[in-house]
């Protein structure tokens, strides 16, 4: 028997970075955002020789050791390690498990689509297979984030976790204490069709650790420093006139709720941008794009750009002739899914 799971990763359209919870604690955070075809996925095969093996293929790591009920902390897969801690601890009573865990993404860690967290809720879902666990889609995205913020201590915000888990265009609202609210939004087919066309991903090559970024934001907020807050404020509030322009259909006021949202987001926190990643800015601009954003926290990872979809190909060749890799992604209606085989 094995188990395989995967999970879609997302696009930030909108508001990213209001999911932290020094900003909504205070002040209440709103995010846009969609999943794409492309994913993290895990394969779990139990075994019968109290042993644990944890292989990820894509960064071509492994560790393996005895089955017990508690993990130490690892630099090496700390999310697989986290993972099986929480799981154990909360719906095995303390009994170990043992198997083989085989994990992989189709985009790498600090691309800005989501990766990290996106592994979490896949490798949360084969458990919940695994094991039958009677976790809804609200729990499954909860558990993945305490997973990672709260057991493992690593920085960030909230809108990856409840991207993955459920799927599709979604408006999220992030209140204080701990509170969610996932509004999927019914987009009409050539509204969808119109954007998908409209979209170019441009990974940079520059992988950034987003958690410097989002530590800066974390400081800013508790400060209450104006200029950055005002920044988030002004985020927060082109994720709702975006998700007005998406269900209206109205693509011009789409690509300046991107402009605007990136300048906002700018102000936020000085590391989200760099001459590199302005001048790319520029570059796209000059060479078809309406708009763009850098997705996730900011730094360098993958590019968003929004354009004519009659000038994508001159785009796309644009970018081609400059080091790094050009997507044209699709969007999925589908949040995170399990299954079994029961004869490999």
């Amino acid at each position: 028997m094995i188990i395989r799971s995967k999970a879609p990763l997302r696009l930030g359209l909108a508001g990213g970075g209001t999911d932290i919870a020094a900003y909504y604690n205070l002040y209440g955070g709103y995010v846009l955002n969609a999943t794409i075809d492309l994913y993290a996925y895990c394969s779990i095969e139990p075994l019968d020789n109290g042993r644990i093996i944890f292989q990820a293929a894509d960064i071509n790591a492994q560790e393996e050791f005895d089955s017990r009920s508690r993990l130490e902390r690892s630099t090496l897969l700390p999310l697989h390690r986290g993972v099986y801690n929480r799981i154990v601890s909360d719906y095995c009573g303390g009994k170990p498990l043992s198997f083989k865990m085989t994990t992989f993404s189709d985009a790498p860690a600090g691309s800005g689509l989501g990766s990290s967290s996106t592994m979490v809720v896949a490798m949360v879902k084969a458990f919940v297979e695994w094991l039958n666990l009677p976790l809804g889609e609200y729990d499954i995205a909860d558990l993945a984030y305490r997973v990672e913020r709260i057991d493992l201590g690593l920085t960030g915000g909230k809108q990856d976790q409840y991207a993955a888990t459920f799927g599709g265009f979604n408006f999220m609202e992030f209140f204080e204490n701990e509170k969610v609210i996932v509004n999927p939004l019914r987009l009409k087919r050539w509204i969808r069709n119109e954007l998908e066309v409209s979209l170019v991903l441009y990974y940079t090559g520059v992988s950034r650790e987003s958690s410097n970024i989002i530590n800066e934001q974390i400081e800013h907020a508790r400060r209450g420093d104006n200029k950055n807050i005002e920044g988030m404020h002004e985020m927060k509030r082109q994720a709702v006139l975006m998700k007005e322009a998406l269900l209206k259909g109205d693509f011009k006021s789409f690509s300046l709720c991107l402009l605007h949202g990136w300048a906002a987001k700018k102000n936020a926190a000085a590391s989200i941008t760099n001459s590199f990643l302005n001048e790319l800015y520029q570059y796209v601009l000059d060479n078809g794009a309406e708009s763009a954003k850098i997705s996730g926290a900011g730094g360098g990872g993958f590019m968003m750009i929004y354009t004519n979809p009659c000038n994508r190909i001159k785009l796309i060749r644009a970018l081609k002739e400059k080091e790094g890799m050009v997507l044209t992604p699709s969007f999925t209606e589908i949040g995170t899914q399990a299954w079994t085989i029961y004869h490999p």
